[in-house]
């Protein structure tokens, strides 16, 4: 017995070190892609760009998302969960180092550094997806809950910018935004170590039985996600009110913001404020929100959240706030956001299949991330025609009546938990 309990307690250690892992992981490869997120823009700006060309350099950083996302989940469930994320650290670390490599020796034109943005974060939606697509196994191993896992996750995401975005801004604005980058390859490369040192191989999902049919092809899984993801209405729902709302972020986070940094806060170090403390505060968020999300309604609280994410503070950016007054506005933002994603990935976790989890939240995020590349891209051409105070009032209009939608309810009652369900999968 006693033998039983040591083979337990060594077990549950490992499965707990695995999940702290994969959780670090997530957070330093997240973390490589805030500093990527604050370099481009000012390296563009400091060659003298405008904000159509920020704004063109954000599409072609936020594109690959949307194609990887699509293209690259059927790619995750194939060969492995764990080896996926591995090999997307490392191509994505790649891709990022040859941007300061080529810009300090032969030079580094407009075109080369949309190329290398673009293969830069082609991979980052599927690596992403295999991460998280291995947490339910690992989180039954460690014994805790589904919800608080999920908002473990989200929260790490938000540390990552916390971090991500002090550093950056100090880096950015001290020494430059080419040498930042090489820390940006670093993080990748320390991502994809701690995955294979120290994050256990998940066994294979449980498939339905099918062993009398040949193994299917890649187009034929990918269409079999898609088809799951058409007719699920809750699904629908959330890809069409997260495509909208990510559009609204792309906007003001990859061109508004910057822009607005750069010509009335002094730069990178007060988007480096601002970023960190929408971080933080969403980490606190996820953290707290992660003890109470089984006992309150989701429907509700995603909605109330959502509209306070995005109204207030790109309200008070649009009447030209002062620094104090933006700051608190933005941890009002980020507070709130710590609720979202945890709700999001718990529901996608208890309605997806295990075996078509990586293709089906691929696709999700495709889907969601659609409107990034050209919300990226309009942020700039409001900004350069229409001025920053009206872009950002119409962001904040236009989103607090997208996310009151929930409230409606139809096919969005499907979010809440079904009675008596316990989520320690």
């Amino acid at each position: 017995m006693t033998t039983h309990q040591a083979d337990a307690r060594r077990s549950n250690r490992r499965a707990t070190g695995s999940l702290s892992a994969l959780l670090a992981a997530h957070a330093i490869s997240q973390t490589g892609n805030v500093v990527t997120a604050f370099a481009i823009p000012f390296y563009v700006l400091s060659l003298g760009g405008s904000g159509v060309e920020v704004g063109i350099a954000a599409f072609f950083a936020t594109a690959p998302i949307v194609l990887g996302g699509a293209f690259g989940g059927v790619v995750v469930d194939r060969v492995g969960h764990r080896r996926a994320a591995i090999v997307a650290d490392l191509v994505s670390g790649a891709a990022v180092l040859a941007i300061p490599v080529l810009a300090l020796t032969v030079g580094l034109p407009f075109w080369a550094l949309l190329a290398l943005v673009f293969a830069g974060g082609l991979l980052d939606t599927p690596g992403q997806t295999a991460r998280r697509v291995m947490l339910p196994a690992l989180t039954a191993r460690a014994g805790v809950r589904l919800e608080q896992s999920v908002g473990l996750l989200d929260g790490s995401e938000r540390f990552a910018k916390l971090i991500g975005a002090s550093v950056a801004g100090l880096l950015v604005a001290l020494v430059g935004p080419i040498p930042a980058l090489f820390v940006n390859a670093a993080t990748f490369a320390v991502s994809a170590l701690l995955t294979w040192a120290f994050v256990a191989a998940a066994p294979a999902p449980a498939r339905p039985d099918r062993s009398d049919a040949p193994r299917t092809s890649y187009w034929a899984d990918l269409a079999e996600g898609f088809r799951f993801v058409v007719q699920d209405p809750l699904m629908r729902l959330i890809v069409g009110l997260v495509l909208v709302t990510n559009l609204f972020d792309a906007a003001r986070g990859s061109t508004l913001l910057p822009l607005y940094n750069n010509d009335r806060l002094g730069g990178a170090a007060a988007l480096g404020l601002l970023v960190a403390t929408m971080g933080g505060c969403a980490l606190v968020g996820n953290v707290a929100f992660g003890f109470v999300a089984h006992r309150v309604p989701r429907r509700v609280t995603f909605a109330v959240c959502f509209v306070l994410a995005g109204g207030p503070s790109s309200a008070a950016f649009a009447l030209g706030a002062s620094l104090p007054v933006l700051v608190a506005a933005t941890a009002l933002s980020g507070l709130a956001a710590g609720a979202i994603n945890p709700i999001l990935g718990t529901v996608q976790l208890e309605r997806v299949p295990e075996h078509m989890r990586g293709r089906v939240f691929g696709l999700i995020n495709a889907g969601a991330w659609a409107g990034v590349p050209f919300g990226a891209l309009l942020g700039g051409i409001a900004a350069d025609s229409i001025g920053l105070a009206l872009a950002f009032g119409l962001i904040a209009v236009l989103y607090t009546l997208v996310t009151l939608s929930p409230l409606a309810g139809g096919s969005w009652r499907l979010m809440e938990r079904q009675r008596g369900e316990d989520h320690r999968q």
